[in-house]
């Protein structure tokens, strides 16, 4: 039985157990939550990892994107990709790997990594159509299914399947007139085979089939959304609602067959639009868990979309979002290297705390309480500490004048903590 076929029977296991501890609630609210659909536990029955919560009212998740493309193939690069995200304190990864070794790659990812992995099939899928058929058009459902299934069987924790790209969507985005019409790469795939073939999306005709898999391994389905905006000017467009009204409807029905899902959603989202986003599709989804990307609030930040999400991110996740994907520095521009996953960790976290924070997640402010009185002491080994790049701040910190022992150079002998201590004691 799946993890979500026992919590509706009322059964509360180890890993229900663990999760609870982690976030600081009951194991039954947990349990019943799973239950619902409002909550789902990251993890493969076949990989033997810490379980990952994901949803209403625990602490924010973020995940971290890593993987090859055809022009930049290094496993050693990505392995240590991985070390840095899991030092920062990603919650889960997800490997986009297109080029080169993409299934070595995959593999030892998963025999690595002590946080949940999650996929996007269709790109291995999409990759062997082309060697072996010369086009993805020609990509077979089976063949398909078959990538699925193996991924799955190798201990993936969660897919990415956009399974609410429909026929009917597509005719929403031709009268549309959008700037970007799909920027979703999975997406892409599936239009163009779509319209090839004249065919329904395999993902949504063989949901079924989807879900059969997906309850073998109690693997978690990340619906994905292939209509995402891919500018401000495309945000919340008939074409995106009418794909999030399916992706409701699929998560029901993966529901009822006991199968975990959560909802992708956008993407490029004008500022006065993220809440609108996070709440339309609590309300349409029936309370999924929410996994965003950014959402990024302006197309101009090239070079620092990490900002851009951050400040999208922080806003989604206070309304209702429950994970955030990651954007570095280096998105929309080439494939990102070692600095640039660390700055999208860290951008990402500060994002999901600061949520936290607002939402008044269980224990979420111990962190910045602590860090508050370490600098009311001058505790400079306790701020490094608390901070979330202890590294950077470590090394800003070497840089500072000899004499300046127990300041900063911004004040230094002004440092108002220390003037303001001297004149409460009455002192000179």
């Amino acid at each position: 039985m799946t993890r979500m076929e026992l919590s509706k029977k009322g059964e509360i296991t180890e890993e229900i157990r663990r999760c609870a501890e982690l976030e600081g609630i009951s194991p039954e609210r947990l349990s019943k939550d799973i239950a619902e659909g409002y909550t789902v536990i990251l993890r493969n029955r076949l990989h033997h990892i810490d379980p990952v919560a994901v949803g209403r009212g625990l602490r924010t998740k973020i995940n971290a994107n890593i993987g090859t493309s055809k022009d930049k193939i290094s496993l050693d690069e990505e392995m240590e990709k991985l070390d840095v995200i899991v030092r920062y304190g990603a919650d889960a990864v997800m490997d986009l790997s297109t080029g080169g070794p993409i299934k070595d790659i995959r593999r030892l990812m998963l025999r690595k990594s002590p946080i949940p992995v999650g996929t996007v099939p269709i790109y291995e899928a999409a990759l062997r159509a082309a060697e072996t058929h010369g086009s993805i058009v020609r990509m077979s459902v089976d063949e398909l299914f078959r990538v699925i299934e193996e991924q799955c069987s190798e201990g993936v924790d969660f897919i990415t399947v956009h399974s609410g790209l429909t026929m009917h969507a597509i005719e929403h985005l031709k009268k549309e007139g959008r700037v970007l019409d799909v920027v979703s790469r999975g997406g892409a795939f599936l239009v163009e085979w779509m319209i090839f073939n004249e065919r329904e999306n395999p993902l949504y005709e063989h949901y079924d089939r989807l879900l059969e898999i997906a309850q073998r391994y109690d693997v978690t389905l990340s619906l994905g959304d292939g209509m995402r905006p891919g500018c401000l000017q495309d945000a919340t467009d008939r074409a995106q609602v009418e794909e999030l009204v399916i992706l409701g409807e699929l998560h029901q029905r993966a529901a009822e067959a006991g199968v975990q899902s959560m909802i992708e959603g956008p993407g490029h989202v004008p500022l006065h639009q993220v809440e609108l986003n996070i709440r339309m599709e609590k309300e349409i989804c029936k309370g999924a868990p929410f996994y965003v990307l950014g959402p990024l609030v302006t197309d101009v930040a090239m070079g620092y979309d990490h900002i851009a999400a951050a400040i999208g991110g922080a806003i989604a996740a206070w309304a209702g979002a429950d994970f955030l994907c990651y954007v570095t520095p280096a998105e929309h521009i080439r494939l990102p290297d070692i600095n640039d996953v660390r700055e999208g960790v860290i951008a990402s976290k500060i994002a999901a705390h600061a949520a936290d924070i607002a939402k008044g997640v269980p224990g979420a402010m111990s962190r910045d309480n602590r860090m508050a009185h370490c600098r009311k002491a001058l505790d400079w080994e306790g701020q490094i500490g608390c901070s979330l790049d202890p590294e950077k701040v470590r090394q800003y910190r070497a840089e500072r004048p000899p004499t300046e022992k127990d300041v900063c150079s911004m004040c230094g002998e002004f440092c108002a903590i220390k003037t303001v201590e001297r004149a409460l004691k009455g002192k000179k």
